[in-house]
């Protein structure tokens, strides 16, 4: 279990299965324990002991079985509140309180807000912790969700809200899948340096089994290729080379159509 600090809270990161992430919130100020996304229970249970703390929320971001599969032996466990979309109430697994960008979770010492980030799915939301974005399967270290339910418009909609976040805030996605990410973003943008570097530096960490969980916004905003459309210059590129259209939902569907198949 590794755990990172931040002001008023600690995270720690749980890897289970195959490569999801757990995420623990650990309040400094109040009894509050969080769960983001509880794949399984197993490890979560482990996790508190160490703690030698109970679970009281459960967060999830989505209704994936491989988000909430370990929501209701929790909640018979610890009496944890179960947290999810409102708009997408019906399938989530023993959900207590239903929540919107309008109305927040509220959790004793943690300021905390929802982002509706659809596009996944039809009912993604996000959390954001002061500077720590827990966002499920919309972002990922050098990539983003596969279109599920939504379409290139949502998606590409929700990306640009969490691009206007803070370039320091911490991204806590759900998934170990950066090297493969980044090896489809080389092959978009052959030519930035930035990008190689990360490929670099990511490529040592997972050879030493570290995450590359979390990154950042600023780090994605330069490396990941669903998010380089906001770049003027690596818009109008891509575009040429491409014979797309130079708008950037137009390039961004292009660019997750490509690595649909990838």
């Amino acid at each position: 279990m590794l755990s990172y600090n931040h002001s008023n809270f600690t995270v720690h990161q749980l890897p289970v299965l195959k490569d999801n992430y757990i995420y623990l919130i650990e309040a400094h100020a109040s009894s509050a324990l969080i769960v983001i996304d509880p794949a399984e229970a197993v490890s979560v249970r482990r996790a508190c002991r160490e703690l030698g703390k109970p679970l009281t929320h459960i967060f999830n971001t989505h209704h994936h079985w491989d988000h909430t599969d370990g929501n209701q032996s929790l909640k018979k466990d610890f009496g944890a509140v179960v947290i999810g979309a409102a708009h997408d109430a019906e399938r989530i697994p023993g959900i207590d309180l239903k929540v919107s960008e309008a109305s927040p979770p509220l959790v004793d010492g943690l300021n905390i807000r929802v982002l509706d980030v659809a596009g996944h799915t039809r009912g993604h939301i996000a959390y954001l912790l002061d500077d720590a974005l827990f966002c499920g399967d919309t972002l990922f270290g050098a990539g983003c969700g596969r279109l599920f339910e939504g379409t290139p418009a949502q998606m590409w909609q929700s990306l640009q809200k969490i691009a206007q976040l803070d370039g320091n805030t911490r991204i806590y996605c759900a998934h170990e899948y950066t090297l493969a990410n980044l090896a489809f973003a080389v092959m978009v943008d052959p030519e930035n340096s930035t990008l190689k570097e990360r490929l670099a530096r990511d490529s040592e960490k997972r050879q030493q089994d570290i995450p590359t969980i979390p990154s950042t916004i600023e780090i994605e905003k330069a490396t990941n290729p669903f998010l380089r459309p906001l770049d003027a210059a690596f818009l109008s590129a891509y575009a040429a080379g491409k014979a797309v259209k130079p708008e950037a939902l137009a390039v961004f569907t292009h660019i997750r159509q490509q690595k649909d198949h990838f």
